[in-house]
């Protein structure tokens, strides 16, 4: 493993990045979006998203949804060459569905990773951005809700965005993670980040899982890069967060912090 640099190094190495090592128009993304009972916002957002350019393919990771979310996935595949489906036969949570999204793009050589939600609110018109901010030699770049002090977050309750701003600050006060939106999960990997960690390995089946890949990505050596984003609340559907969500990710970012302190990351 790399050395660990500090945050303030992490912060200025994705700005020292040179401009011919950027990720290119030809590079291809995988833009995995996890869903349950997301058949109304998944015909919304695929368009979006294939119109930001050839470079972007969509995999969509499907939990049984009994809103019939997955045959949607398999319509839209079979209309778009490049829209694909992953069913699973059961609920089995975020970070796994990310862990199998992301090995499904490995085994078929994609460059770059995208975590994006299927409820619209990460705006797809931000990928080509997002992905233009990222490299071979970066590790993550961050759609960032918060990034220098402001708050970019539209129709959230006081409530809500009160505990996303706590979720952040707790996370990189407890593991060090220098992004001021530790929780987001609008990103974009690299191939070499993620094969740099052991997605294997990985604990999370919720929200966490946003916090704790990022913090393995970290801890490996590569730059974590932010750029500003606008986060919407959802027009449909409900949201999957719930207290054992936030009770995992509480206890999660400290056995993360000793896991890394005795070295096992």
């Amino acid at each position: 493993m790399a050395d660990r640099a500090q945050p303030a190094d992490r912060a200025q190495g994705a700005g020292q990045t040179q401009a011919a090592d950027r990720a290119q128009p030809a590079d291809r993304a995988l833009v995995v979006v996890p869903t349950y009972n997301e058949r109304e916002n998944l015909s919304r957002i695929v368009p979006r998203i294939l119109a930001q350019g050839p470079a972007f393919h969509i995999l969509v990771v499907d939990d049984a949804s009994p809103d019939g979310t997955g045959e949607a996935a398999e319509a839209l595949a079979a209309e778009h060459a490049r829209v694909n489906a992953l069913r699973r036969p059961g609920k089995l949570g975020l970070g796994t569905a990310y862990v199998d999204g992301f090995s499904w793009g490995l085994e078929r050589s994609f460059d770059l990773f995208v975590s994006m939600d299927a409820d619209l609110s990460h705006p797809p018109e931000m990928l080509p951005a997002l992905v233009a901010g990222s490299s071979p030699s970066v590790g993550v770049v961050v759609g960032s809700r918060y990034l220098g002090g402001e708050t970019r977050v539209v129709n959230w309750p006081v409530g809500r965005l009160l505990l996303s701003l706590f979720g952040s600050w707790y996370a990189r006060t407890v593991t060090g993670l220098p992004v001021s939106d530790a929780t987001g999960g609008f990103n974009v990997y690299s191939r070499k980040a993620l094969e740099s960690v052991d997605l294997g390995s990985i604990e999370s089946s919720g929200y966490s899982f946003q916090i704790e890949l990022k913090f393995r990505v970290w801890r490996t050596g590569l730059p974590v890069r932010e750029l500003p984003i606008v986060f919407t609340e959802r027009r449909s559907g409900e949201s999957k967060m719930s207290k054992n969500i936030l009770w995992e990710a509480v206890w999660r970012v400290w056995k993360l912090r000793l896991a890394s302190l005795a070295g096992r990351l």
